[in-house]
């Protein structure tokens, strides 16, 4: 009995240790056309929609704003979606390590886009491409504001709150 009640342990603690490790690293590949739809699919959603890179320092000093609204603004409609401007090819070594690293539990995407510049314009054709930068869109008012700047939390919950009471 006692050598079943050790094999059931580490049954389960090997269990929760892979829960865990999977429960950060989600990270996807998303084309501007795929976000597009998803928009247009969260009808009373305000989309908090932020570029970054994983080395972008004012990106990455940031991210704990976004992950905050994330969880403090979830049962108001409000969702956060993390874009990653890092190469395709470093979602394996970079992305997902950094985002393991991180413990983000936002969803996180990296660019799939042949065109930087017309992945750029189609996001605003006010961006310069510089990062962090920062859509916010809400489809029932039809309502869309970009920001190409770091917020710190409390300009970032404003902007959040002017969204969510209209």
């Amino acid at each position: 009995m006692k050598g079943y009640c050790k094999f059931k342990s580490i049954i389960l603690i090997l269990a929760l240790i892979f829960c865990y490790s999977i429960s950060f690293a989600q990270v996807e590949l998303l084309s501007f056309k795929q976000l597009e739809s998803r928009l247009k699919k969260g009808k009373d959603t305000t989309f908090v929609i932020n570029m970054w890179a994983t080395w972008c320092a004012p990106c990455v000093e940031e991210l704990p704003h976004f992950e905050k609204i994330n969880d403090i603004y979830n049962n108001k409609k409000v969702k956060v979606i993390l874009w990653s401007l890092d190469f395709k090819s470093k979602i394996e070594t970079e992305v997902i390590p950094f985002v393991e690293r991180k413990k983000l539990l936002s969803e996180v995407f990296v660019v799939n886009e042949k065109s930087q510049q017309d992945f750029i314009d189609k996001i605003s054709k006010d961006w310069s491409g510089a990062i962090p930068a920062t859509l916010i869109y809400q489809n029932s008012t039809k309502r869309r504001e970009f920001y190409e700047k770091e917020f710190n939390y409390n300009e970032l919950e404003q902007v959040i709150k002017s969204f969510i009471q209209h």
